[in-house]
């Protein structure tokens, strides 16, 4: 079904989509959920939290917990880094290269790293050590999705929204090749469209 076809049934990426696994409603009550466990655990904080996102798959994520955050109680101050995994096709080999550092010291800053989603944890693993390195009040995660059949290293996620399954998913930051982020929901993605490329 050709593009053009799809934009009048739906969205584009609509016929690309096997089966929704989280609709937009639940991801948006899992997000006020989270920012207010994070908001609890931290009401004794002075001096806020400082959101750290790790693009490009987790801005979905960032800009609507931040914003649930904000409702709740700490203010949060917003940070970005992009790291590179080596590896071999869709898989991870732990060996992480830094594309863009944080623009600022975070010593003694309590620190809470925004995830779209943990898998393997090997690159979050090397992030988490990366981070503790230099010296925060604390780090912890908050992850919207986690694929616990996929885990190799374990990562202590404080926070996680949804446990999926280890299949093709896509969406809410979510890509295949830089496309679908942008749709609401995750859906797992039909072969034929992985299998063409």
């Amino acid at each position: 079904m050709g593009q053009a076809k799809a934009m009048a049934d739906g969205s584009w990426y609509d016929t690309d989509i096997d089966h929704v696994i989280i609709s937009e409603e639940q991801i948006r009550e899992k997000i006020d959920e989270l920012a207010k466990q994070v908001a609890a655990d931290h009401a004794d904080v002075k001096d806020g939290i400082l959101l750290v996102c790790v693009l490009k798959g987790a801005v979905m994520f960032m800009a609507d917990f931040a914003r649930s955050l904000g409702r709740q109680g700490p203010s949060t101050e917003m940070e970005f880094m992009a790291v590179s995994s080596y590896g071999q096709g869709t898989t991870s080999s732990g060996v992480v290269r830094i594309l863009k550092d944080l623009d600022r010291d975070i010593t003694d800053r309590h620190v809470l790293v925004v995830e779209d989603i943990v898998d393997s944890g090997l690159t979050l693993s090397w992030l988490m050590k990366y981070l503790e390195s230099r010296s925060p009040a604390s780090v912890e995660v908050v992850a919207l999705f986690r694929k616990p059949d996929a885990v190799k290293v374990q990562v202590p996620t404080k926070y996680v929204g949804f446990d999926i399954p280890n299949e093709f998913v896509v969406g809410y930051g979510l890509d295949f090749a830089e496309r679908y982020r942008e749709m609401p929901y995750v859906g797992v993605l039909k072969p034929e469209v992985y299998a063409r490329s």
